[in-house]
């Protein structure tokens, strides 16, 4: 069940253009295709929220697009599967610097928190995760999913630092004739 936020639904117009049916029916078909059951919850929130989230359950004192919560091993046995928040606000941004819709980008975001929910760990595993995320992007018609491409991302980073190392090589003489 998708459940948009009054105050973000306020504060962020594109929110009010993000089709819930659409996403309902995403988060059902992703489900499906992971193998996971029950009832899963997907909150779109705002930098705020997921930063108080992040900070609560993580340690981490910073905003994040998206945190997987799973269920209680109780409340699974009364068919829930677990719950996403997805912060509006760095899905927009997100979305803009990608060059796709605020819809497409919170899909993405939907297929990559329940990926951490079927139980892959994209921090410590040899690369299943980015490898399913791949396959499943691609059955879904989405484009480049977070592991991808943060993986992109830091190796931009990686040759962008190694280009500020580099000493400037010498240019070579011209001969005299």
């Amino acid at each position: 069940m998708i459940v948009i936020e009054a105050a973000r639904a306020k504060t962020l117009p594109a929110a009010s253009a993000l089709g819930k049916r659409d996403l309902n029916r995403f988060l059902a078909c992703a489900t499906e295709a992971l193998g996971l059951t029950g009832e899963f919850s997907v909150l779109l929130t705002g930098d705020e929220r997921l930063r108080a989230l992040n900070l609560q359950f993580r340690g981490k004192d910073k905003a994040t697009d998206v945190l997987s919560f799973p269920a209680l091993p109780q409340a699974a046995n009364g068919g829930q599967g677990g719950d996403l928040a997805i912060s509006l606000e760095t899905a927009s941004v997100q979305s803009a610097a990608y060059g796709h819709t605020l819809q497409m980008e919170v899909k993405i975001l939907i297929l990559h928190g329940l990926l951490h929910l079927a139980g892959y760990d994209h921090e410590r595993d040899q690369g299943q995760m980015r490898r399913r995320e791949t396959r499943l992007r691609k059955q879904f018609a989405l484009p480049a999913g977070l592991v991808e491409r943060s993986k992109v991302e830091r190796s931009e980073v990686e040759r962008s630092k190694a280009a500020d190392h580099e000493q400037p090589r010498p240019r070579p003489r011209a001969r005299k004739p």
